[in-house]
């Protein structure tokens, strides 16, 4: 599989509302810096390098880019890099963004917004993205608490014409269905991946019931997280990842695809090379044989 010739169209499409966009997207966590994500220590990344892959992934295909304004290091912020390389953005381009729980200008994490503050944080990205509207909005919340209030504030923003479409993040199925009585929801991110939270199988499932899409997080990373994916990775992903030809991180991107056509992908780096390894696991076709395998393993909690 030659990765450099496959584009983020082979994944399939499915929409968010009235927007389509290809599966296999683009997640910009680890584009202002190298290691580690989201801590106050981040070491910048070569903004160059950063604006062209970017773009680089715009011509690959991909038309769906989930950032946020905390993400940042000390001299570079998601938004901004995503604005200076790709504005005036193409027609097709989606941008996810999410609120919540912003961090002070030093990287610390600051007490979840209340519903008088997300407006803020709403016009905080509309500005960094240089946009007049967002495409989607995600509310990331921490716990079980109710999000009505909340997520009440994120509609009435929808209802004035900041936001076009509104999602969820870190959520239960309880938050779905509590949100769902207020507006619409198009996706759900939540942490999930081969091996990683395998008791979020049947909220994956039911989203797709409900035609909402599915968005995982740290799919790649696994127990990595936010210092991304180790050198290493479990045998037999490794025994399936040689049969195609790919690499393991392939493997488990193309293994979230598998999950539902409602599942989509947004592996996150700063590496072209990665980049385009990233794109071409939406043309990956994984066996029966290989599913089975790797569902055993998921079961397992890797």
């Amino acid at each position: 599989m030659n990765s450099q010739t496959i584009t983020a169209a082979a994944s399939g499409t499915w929409k968010l509302g009235d927007l389509t966009v290809n599966r296999l997207g683009f997640g910009a966590m680890r584009l202002p810096q190298t290691g580690e994500a989201l801590v106050a220590d981040a070491v910048p990344r070569d903004r160059d390098q950063a604006i062209s892959v970017l773009r680089r992934a715009v011509e690959l295909g991909v038309n769906h880019i989930d950032t946020a304004a905390f993400y940042f290091s000390a001299l570079r912020s998601a938004n901004e890099l995503i604005n200076r390389a790709l504005a005036p953005y193409p027609e097709d381009l989606v941008i996810t963004t999410k609120v919540g729980q912003p961090r002070d200008p030093s990287g610390a994490w600051l007490p979840h917004a209340t519903p008088e503050q997300l407006r803020g944080l709403v016009e905080e990205n509309l500005r960094q993205l240089g946009r007049d509207h967002l495409d989607v909005v995600n509310l990331r919340i921490v716990g079980t608490d109710s999000i009505a209030e909340r997520f009440g504030a994120l509609a009435e923003l929808r209802e004035a014409g900041l936001i076009r479409h509104l999602g969820l993040s870190n959520v239960t199925s309880a938050h779905l269905a509590e949100a769902r009585t207020i507006a619409p929801v198009v996706c759900v991110q939540n942490m999930y991946g081969l091996g990683v939270r395998p008791d979020q199988d049947a909220f994956v499932h039911s989203c797709g019931e409900q035609g909402v899409a599915f968005v995982p997080f740290y799919a790649i990373a696994a127990s990595g997280r936010q210092a991304g994916a180790g050198d290493g990775d479990h045998p037999e992903i490794l025994a399936v990842a040689q049969a195609h030809g790919v690499g393991p991180a392939q493997v488990r991107i193309a293994w979230t695809l598998h999950r539902g056509p409602h599942v989509l992908a947004i592996p996150g780096t700063g590496n072209p090379d990665h980049l385009a390894s990233n794109v071409a696991a939406g043309a990956l076709r994984l066996t029966e044989a290989d599913l089975t395998l790797l569902d055993s393993l998921h079961s397992q909690k890797l």
